[in-house]
């Protein structure tokens, strides 16, 4: 037997057991109303009953002492699906009825003496059955959103057969005719953005009409700037709220700014795009960091989007140095990279943020590698850089001249040899001014070798010291 799938199949029945296990566990926590069965997603009532509320499960008693692991609100909007049927006593739905199951996308209510039912119980849900077989309503404007959703083919109602009530006569309700009852109609002020700057005050106003008479507001949720509403209404159809943002936040640039009207039959909204202009500020501006190349981080926000530039003893921009940033909002984050820089790239590096608001400057200074005591002039040749010009015996240049028997070297018809000895870590680099001068005899070796004794010896130039 192959072993793997034996403890393969262990595994399997173990975690299948404990789920079990789980589920019992959850249900067991539910009280199900007496003529329904209820599992972890579903709620089904199909018994005749006299009730006269929507069947809310209950929470039974655990024992504990109030600090549940188990997420009580999780635990129903796990119930995607229920189903009430033939419930003699009830005749509507409220709002607390349905608010608890957030997460349901199939609502059977067939065959209950149901008058009346709201949109509003639903604009939550993601439904995508509604369940209305039997039902006969009273002909009004209450029902009418679910002729119009029927003629939409919203929530599978273009399937069912319908009925309404219209005094004695039950009537088709996809043929039900009334007037002065439909979804409002909304216009706004501004086009789809408003462009101020930080600090403004504007007023943006909205319009409802319709019958009947829509309530209307604008969500201002999540907003930062100070706020007042004012509210007219214009009989018989008209209700118009103004909102006033007073001294406008650089904080609510971008934010959606929605005004809803709704009635009885439905709702529709519209919305301003808020764009708040204000000057750059440079956030961010970090040492170099050595990553994949070399990084200095920034973090600059501005609206309109600043314009960037690098100052570095001159404006800078080459194949080695490039900006990379990503624009998030108004924020603007990336790095000036530099491609492998050397002592020649240290000093103060400069940033500059400029839009039509205002201009912002920020430096930091950047050390990459510690300049040699002599740097080569554009030719090649080694002169003594700035911070080297100091006694002899403190540098790491020595000069020295070896003859025969000196330093403890056997040589033999030696000449004088003038050089430079350059300390860096673990690496020896041989500089020289002019022609180097050689030893034991050999008057034209490669200007790129020395000999010692009887051997020669490359001299290998450290790159990052020369161009």
């Amino acid at each position: 037997m192959d072993v793997w799938s034996y403890w393969s199949r262990i595994f399997c029945r173990r975690v299948l057991f404990l789920f079990c296990v789980f589920q019992e566990y959850l249900s067991s926590m539910l009280d199900c109303p007496p003529t329904c069965s209820c599992s972890l997603t579903e709620i089904y009532c199909n018994k005749s009953d006299t009730g006269k509320f929507f069947p809310v499960v209950a929470l039974q008693d655990t024992g504990s002492s109030g600090n549940s692991s188990v997420d009580i609100a999780e635990l129903f909007n796990n119930i995607s699906s229920i189903h009430i049927e033939n419930w003699t006593g009830l005749q509507t739905l409220r709002d607390v009825d349905m608010e608890l199951y957030t997460g349901l996308q199939r609502l059977n209510l067939s065959k209950n003496p149901l008058t009346t039912l709201s949109w509003q119980l639903f604009q939550n849900l993601q439904l995508s059955e509604l369940r209305l077989d039997g039902v006969v309503f009273d002909c009004g404007c209450d029902v009418r959103w679910i002729q119009l959703w029927q003629q939409r083919g919203e929530a599978g109602l273009h399937t069912q057969m319908l009925f309404c009530r219209n005094g004695a006569f039950k009537i088709r309700l996809q043929n039900m005719y009334i007037t002065l009852c439909d979804v409002p109609e909304i216009n706004v002020s501004h086009n789809s953005n408003l462009m101020m700057i930080e600090g403004d005050n504007v007023t943006v106003s909205c319009n409802g009409s319709g019958a009947p008479l829509p309530e209307v507001d604008w969500t201002v949720a999540g907003l930062h700037s100070i706020n007042t509403h004012l509210s007219n209404v214009y009989w018989p159809n008209i209700h118009s709220i103004n909102l006033t943002l007073v001294n406008v936040s650089r904080d609510d640039n971008g934010f959606l700014l929605t005004c809803i009207a709704e009635n009885l039959v439905g709702m529709t909204n519209a919305s301003i795009q808020l764009a708040v202009q204000f000057p750059p500020v440079i956030l961010k501006l970090s040492e170099p960091e050595r990553r994949h190349d070399t990084c200095i981080e920034f973090t600059v926000r501005g609206y309109p989007y600043p314009t960037l530039r690098w100052y570095h003893q001159q404006i800078l921009q080459s194949e080695y140095i490039r900006t990379e940033m990503d624009f998030y909002r108004d924020y603007l984050e990336g790095c000036l990279t530099l491609l492998n820089p050397t002592h020649y790239d240290n000093g103060n590096y400069t940033l500059q943020a400029s839009n039509s608001l205002g201009t912002v400057t920020k430096t930091v200074y950047g050390h990459f590698l510690t300049a040699p005591p002599f740097d080569p002039d554009p030719d090649g040749s080694p002169v003594p850089s700035d911070n080297a010009i100091r006694p002899e015996e403190e540098t790491f240049g020595v000069k020295i001249s070896m003859c025969c028997g000196s330093a403890g070297l056997r040589l033999h018809n030696c000449k004088a040899l003038y050089g430079y000895i350059l300390i860096d870590l673990l690496n020896f680099v041989f500089l020289s001014k002019g022609r180097l001068a050689v030893i034991s005899g050999e008057e034209d070796l490669p200007a790129d070798e020395v000999v010692i004794g009887m051997t020669h010896i490359p001299v290998i130039q450290k790159p990052q010291y020369f161009r």
